[in-house]
């Protein structure tokens, strides 16, 4: 049996090592070696090389485990224990010198999401959690903040990139949000907007067209701050099922009633 907090600890130091590497690379980094994986969709040498030292490190800590990562390079199922990466989540605002991107990393045991790490490297914050044991910052507990009034919140969201089909949609449901809310942030890295959910900077964050590597860890931060997360339709499949709600839990339904009304 595996003892999730060591797992986690030895995790945080891996994704720092990786948001070290990142950051040493951002220096000179030149626009000129982006590759296309699809119409706005980006990928460099960085997120590749993080990709593989992570998985490099990663084996070390559990050999046995598998893993699901977004740019491919060590895929393979594990019978039992998965890790799930997002060596850089927010690429682009990399490429672009936006200093809002991190290292995203979890373990699931079988379905379950037993660890959870996002490093943001340009403030040098390391969230992490592991089943059953809390969520900290930088050694320090966290919590979802406890607003119950959305239009005392602050939000959060991503905009569609590569899926258009439901943003008119969407953008009425912003237009919504906007109105009875404090404002709504577009930082550019869904990990560190669930992130900054779990240690109630957000009060809430919702996103479609995004993969497993983006939210798995986020997901586990807000679970063990006290949060909620849920798919568009209020279920469970918001790791595979591409569209994600995470909050405080004092407004969640308030809002997913809406996403249902104006989104779903």
């Amino acid at each position: 049996m595996i003892i999730y907090e060591d797992i986690c600890k030895k995790t945080c130091d891996i994704a720092k090592q990786a948001g070290s590497f990142i950051a040493e690379q951002r220096k000179s980094f030149d626009q000129s070696q982006v590759e296309h994986k699809g119409v706005h969709d980006l990928v460099s040498y960085v997120d590749k090389e993080a990709e593989r030292l992570i998985i490099s490190n990663l084996r070390n800590v559990l050999p046995e485990a598998g893993f699901i990562a977004e740019e491919g390079t060590g895929n393979v199922k594990g019978e039992k224990y998965n890790w799930i990466i997002d060596p850089l989540d927010g690429t682009t605002n990399f490429i672009q010198g936006i200093p809002t991107y991190a290292v995203s990393i979890a373990l699931m045991e079988d379905d379950t999401l037993v660890v959870g790490v996002v490093y943001e490297i340009g403030q040098n914050e390391c969230f992490y959690a592991w089943k059953n044991g809390g969520a900290f910052l930088n050694g320090n507990r966290i919590h979802v903040s406890d607003k119950s009034d959305l239009n005392l919140s602050l939000l959060a969201t991503g905009f569609p990139y590569r899926f258009f089909d439901r943003l008119e949609s969407y953008l009425v449901f912003l237009k919504w949000i906007l109105q009875n809310s404090r404002g709504v942030r577009r930082i550019g890295s869904a990990a560190t907007d669930l992130a900054y959910v779990a240690c109630g900077r957000f009060e809430a964050f919702w996103e479609y067209g995004l993969g497993t590597w983006d939210v798995a860890a986020g997901a586990l931060l807000i679970k063990e701050a006290g949060g909620v997360v849920t798919d568009f339709e209020g279920g469970d499949k918001f790791i595979t099922g591409k569209d994600i709600l995470a909050s405080n839990s004092y407004l969640h339904n308030i809002i997913l009633e809406k996403i249902k009304k104006y989104i779903s």
